[in-house]
């Protein structure tokens, strides 16, 4: 599982000019899963998005969780987040996990982060979306499952 956080004064995800996400202010999520993932790397991966403090102080110093923020997230899921690039020119996907695969451990992720408190947006599973994100600072985190557990 990979997930790419982005913290953001805003972002939001549209469909064909309808809105169907939004926030105000807290972490961007772009999401990702490839052959092998389970409940397990949600799960850890939840903890540490939940845990990780990149919000600023009063001393601005990145010392604050997204909880002690009390920001929201918006999720994104991103198959391109496994593109292969190896060869050629033109990406390989392969090693994206099977779209119902992906979706339900998606839809457990989304369920797992609202479960800790915060307000979670989503877009829309497989759909052709715009996500928009003014990223603050610019603070671009990359987690993946696959190095932090030692799989």
């Amino acid at each position: 599982m990979r997930v790419v956080a982005q913290r953001c004064f805003e972002a939001s995800v549209t469909i064909d000019d309808e809105n169907v996400g939004e926030i105000a202010g807290g972490l961007c999520l772009l999401v990702g899963f490839t052959h092998g993932d389970t409940e397990e790397d949600v799960n850890y991966i939840v903890k540490k998005i939940v845990g990780l403090r990149i919000f600023e102080d009063d001393e601005d110093k990145m010392n604050l969780s997204i909880q002690d923020f009390g920001g929201a997230i918006l999720s994104v899921s991103q198959f391109t987040l496994y593109a292969d690039v190896k060869k050629g020119r033109r990406p390989s996907f392969t090693n994206s996990a099977a779209p119902d695969v992906a979706s339900d451990l998606y839809d457990l992720f989304n369920k797992l982060l609202a479960a800790e408190g915060i307000v979670v947006e989503t877009g829309v599973f497989g759909a052709m979306m715009d996500v928009r994100i003014v990223n603050h600072g610019p603070v671009t985190i990359i987690l993946d499952s696959q190095e932090l557990l030692g799989k």
